[in-house]
């Protein structure tokens, strides 16, 4: 039932990528993608504009070759995402990106096959998502063949900035000269709308207003007064946006990440958040990526409720392979730090997808922070302010968004995912064992795990950087020196090299075992408040694991019905220590923080 050679499989995995043999599109998938693409285009600006969006838009593919996969395309239990900056490990002398690619090769083959590099471009505010160039590489990072070299051994993610882009950028800078082509490319709101209703993620305001050749403008920027929302309401623009993704799928990318794209459609009098134009125009990238390079797979970044946050599937075939499991964080956190498992056990039950084709990217920490919103209707109102109470207890910071009636509420805790568990440990010994056991919590749900560089190397918060940079989230962004790293990770000793080995381990049995198929199934066991129990069942039904997590800082006994489960009443495996236990009789017991991930022997 299981697959006992992890590591070796997960190798194979990232390095015989380059011996595929790509089948060509077919026509008709290619036929078929315009035709969504047609109906799409009618649905956003009508039949007359339409058209011409539609034509624009196949002019654009048939300008593309069809993009071949240099990985085997397929999603299995051995994908994990790395979330990286691209400069997160540094060297004298030489490019960071050239670093990274050196670093990950060297540590990180077997235990993730793929890598995210956060935004690579030249940029101008917000560590990245202010972008200038999108098809540009930040020449302090280094060059598209060191991209492409990282991309050598492992699939990778790139952003897609394409809310809002640089007012440094060429195409702002046009606008604010009165040139022709850009002068729709942006929303400038005359008059006196109403704009009451707006959702907002940063309490900044909605308007900043510009000097243009044309007289002084009032432009929508969502996120800050150097982001400047781009006018989908223009054809011209998602022609331009269309092109640069088939632009990142020539150049490797074999995810994009649609960044904040829950706002990318504006009209006034609404929230402008996920309405319909908006999904249209995922679909609509989704289609062009079909007929092109079909490998590639869309995540949506939406880091809003959950309900909302899932409808980026679609119907399960026409928007996002995948979004992110933005509730999993704070979830998680609420339960090690309560030692309670109740409420997350109540919603992974809730779980489902509406396709084979669909699954979950599941992450608890990145460079951002632990998001509120999510969490809202799963968690009350007084669960969640306990949750800020406790991230300021230990030295963590609280984002603010603006509401529709002009109130304030958080919405996002700044804090590295490691400090965040220490409340009410007795140590950090205990705090790693919390961190470990949030990760197994992780790794074992259902969908893809993505896991942040400085929470696979055991890193702590950088409250300095808070002071130096000033904003809330470099608490989580500190870069490292390479070889300070690699010292500490050659002592066996340090926390680093701790928490990556048991990390590490936790994914390279992970690899092992069909069960954890991002495209299985998962049963939640009800096993007590003290412990989260998840069955997970391969596809085929051929390989189950029992994953058992005390969530508490006291011992469990569980007794689940084994014969129904794994089809064993005498003895279970335990895949993480590989030892034979005796499950007839007593009921076995966990240890505080524990985690056992149980077949048949």
């Amino acid at each position: 039932m299981a697959d006992e050679d992890a590591p070796a499989r997960a190798t194979l995995n990232i390095t015989e990528m380059t011996s595929l043999n790509p089948i060509p599109i077919p026509p008709s998938q290619r036929s078929n993608a315009l035709a969504r693409v047609r109906a799409l285009c009618d649905a956003v600006y009508g039949d007359a504009l339409g058209a011409q969006a539609c034509e624009r838009l196949r002019q654009i593919i048939e300008s593309h070759p069809p993009v071949m996969p240099k990985h085997d395309d397929a999603l299995t239990q051995r994908d994990v995402m790395l979330i990286t900056y691209g400069d997160q490990v540094r060297e004298p002398g030489r490019l960071p990106l050239q670093t990274l690619s050196d670093f990950c090769t060297r540590h990180l083959v077997g235990v993730v096959s793929a890598v995210h590099i956060l935004p690579f471009y030249p940029y101008t505010s917000d560590d990245g998502f202010s972008v200038v160039d999108y098809r540009a590489i930040n020449p302090e990072l280094g060059t598209w063949e060191d991209v492409e070299r990282l991309g050598g051994r492992f699939r990778l993610m790139f952003d897609a900035v394409i809310n809002h882009i640089s007012s440094k950028s060429a195409w702002f800078q046009g606008y604010l000269r009165g040139e022709e082509r850009y002068r729709n490319y942006f929303i400038a709101v005359e008059g006196n709308p109403n704009l009451s209703q707006v959702v907002r993620p940063r309490a900044l305001p909605l308007l900043t207003t510009f000097d243009t050749a044309l007289g002084r403008r009032a432009v929508w920027t969502t996120f800050s007064d150097d982001q400047i929302d781009l006018n989908y309401a223009n054809p011209d623009v998602l022609a331009e946006i269309v092109d640069v993704l088939l632009f990142y799928a020539q150049r490797g990318a074999d995810f994009i990440r649609l960044d904040a794209i829950a706002y990318l459609w504006k009209e006034p009098g609404t929230s402008c958040i996920h309405l319909p134009n908006t999904h249209r125009v995922v679909q609509i990238f989704r289609a062009v990526l079909d007929a092109v390079a079909p490998h590639v797979r869309l995540i949506t970044e939406t880091n809003v409720p959950h309900s909302d946050n899932i409808a980026y599937f679609g119907d399960g075939s026409n928007e996002a392979q995948l979004v992110y499991n933005f509730a999993l964080p704070p979830l998680t956190l609420h339960t090690l730090q309560t030692g309670d498992a109740r409420t997350l056990s109540q919603w992974a039950a809730t779980l489902t997808l509406p396709s084979k084709r669909t699954t979950f990217f599941n992450f608890l920490a990145s460079h951002d922070g632990i998001g509120l919103n999510p969490a809202r209707g799963i968690l009350s109102n007084r669960e969640v302010d306990a949750l800020v109470e406790r991230m300021l207890a230990v030295g963590g910071f609280i984002n603010y968004k603006h509401n529709s009636d002009g109130s304030r509420s958080p919405y996002e805790m700044n804090v590295n995912y490691f400090d965040a568990l220490s409340f009410g440990a007795s140590g950090e010994e205990e705090t790693a064992d919390r961190f470990v056991v949030a990760h197994a919590i992780m790794f074992a749900m259902i969908g893809m795990p993505g896991i942040y560089f400085h929470s696979l190397f055991g890193s702590r918060g950088w409250p300095e950087g808070v002071q130096q940079l000033g904003y809330n989230r470099a608490i989580n962004r500190q870069k490292l020196d390479r070889g300070a790293l690699e010292r500490e990770l050659a002592d066996n000793d340090s926390r680093r090299a701790r928490v990556f080995a048991r990390l590490s381990h936790l994914l390279r049995v992970r690899a092992g075992h069909a069960a954890f198929h991002p495209f299985g199934e998962q049963q939640v066991i009800a096993c007590g408040p003290g412990v989260f129990a998840l069955l997970r069942i391969s596809p085929d039904d051929r390989s189950r694991v029992l994953c058992l997590m005390n969530v508490s800082a006291e011992e469990q006994l569980v007794q689940p019905p084994w014969r129904t489960l794994l089809g064993t009443n005498n003895a279970v495996r335990d895949l993480l220590s590989g030892a034979r236990l005796n499950v007839h009789g007593p009921s076995l017991e966990l240890d505080p923080y524990e985690v056992r991930w149980l077949s048949a022997p």
